[in-house]
């Protein structure tokens, strides 16, 4: 089993330091994650939250590619209908570039109706725009030169997207989908999967079963570094900071429970009525290193090979216990 990250900097409004603090500790927190032997990052795309979330993903990874060697650098997600794939091509191929080829390209149709209506998007044409958008970027990438796009929302005339990037035929596509036939269709469509942190094991386990067999249906192959899955990561060191981990929980869970798909969905979008279980929520890695290491191990029989994690306070820290503590009962051997 791999470990990644998932998420992203956040920026701080105002006072002596400005906004840039929030990146500057992000980008040695991934530097450290680097060199202790994490495999990749997936950093957010979100606008008008507020909140200081990065919305200039592939900016940051490229700053990020400059500082680091090793670990791969993914988007998660940009999300087509508000950009111009043409643009995005570009700007992916750049990256992927910089990084020698350490891009995973992770796209999605996005879902906060607060985001489409600052873009003047409407939602209800998510999903053909990102339809067309991904068949530009194909024709883009396709190595054939110069190609014309004629569809609904696009119309691109003997243009040819330059630079080439690095992997060939192009970086990983990577899909964020829950759903059974959204996962059907990144396996039949060449996507790799990525999976939220709110699935509970078995419903993560399920999904994973799900894209395997849809790989071996259309004869793709399956490589089970393919899906990240995604976790919560709150990681005890005595047990006398389990309650304050549980309440953190149940603040992240009120906060993105709507999201929640699947088998155990409604318990989430009604979060308050089961705040006296601790039971429920089997998803997060919450608890002490070798309560985490038991859960990891269920996900790893079930054929789960890379996590990505979430930390709720990000530290360098919390990394360097993870990596001591918990990755090598996950190491080659083990």
């Amino acid at each position: 089993m791999k470990f990644g990250l998932f998420g992203g900097a956040r920026a701080s409004r105002g006072g002596p330091a400005g906004d840039s603090q929030g990146y500057a500790d992000y980008i040695d927190y991934v530097g450290e994650a680097e060199a202790l032997g994490f495999h990749g990052v997936f950093v957010v795309e979100h606008h008008f939250t507020g909140h200081g979330q990065v919305s200039a993903s592939m900016s940051v990874l490229a700053y990020l590619a400059a500082r680091t060697t090793r670990i791969r650098l993914g988007t998660a997600v940009v999300v087509l209908p508000w950009h111009n794939p043409v643009l995005i091509a570009e700007q992916a191929a750049t990256l992927d570039l910089l990084s020698s080829g350490r891009f995973d390209f992770g796209v999605g149709k996005g879902y906060r109706d607060s985001e489409f209506a600052g873009f003047c998007v409407p939602p209800a044409e998510a999903t053909e725009r990102f339809d067309e958008a991904m068949a530009v970027i194909r024709k883009a990438w396709s190595g054939a030169g110069r190609f014309s796009h004629h569809g609904k929302r696009w119309h691109f005339d003997d243009i040819v997207v330059e630079p080439a990037p690095k992997q060939r035929p192009h970086p990983p596509f990577w899909l964020g989908a829950g759903g059974e036939d959204s996962i059907r269709r990144a396996a039949g469509e060449g996507y790799n999967l990525l999976l939220d942190q709110l699935g509970p094991i078995e419903l993560t386990i399920a999904r994973v079963a799900a894209f395997r067999d849809e790989c071996a249906r259309v004869g793709r192959r399956f490589d089970p570094l393919a899906v990240g899955v995604t976790r919560g990561l709150q990681l005890l060191r005595h047990e006398s900071e389990r309650a304050a981990a549980v309440a953190a929980r149940y603040d992240v869970l009120k906060t993105i429970g709507g999201l929640a798909r699947g088998a155990g969905a409604e318990t989430y979008r009604r979060i308050d009525a089961h705040r006296s279980s601790q039971e429920f929520d089997d998803a997060a890695l919450l608890g002490t290193p070798d309560q985490i290491v038991a859960r990891l191990k269920r996900l790893e029989a079930g054929g789960v090979a890379l996590v990505l994690l979430v930390d709720p306070r990000p530290s360098i820290e919390n990394l360097r216990l993870f990596a001591r503590e918990v990755m090598p009962a996950f190491a080659a051997g083990a």
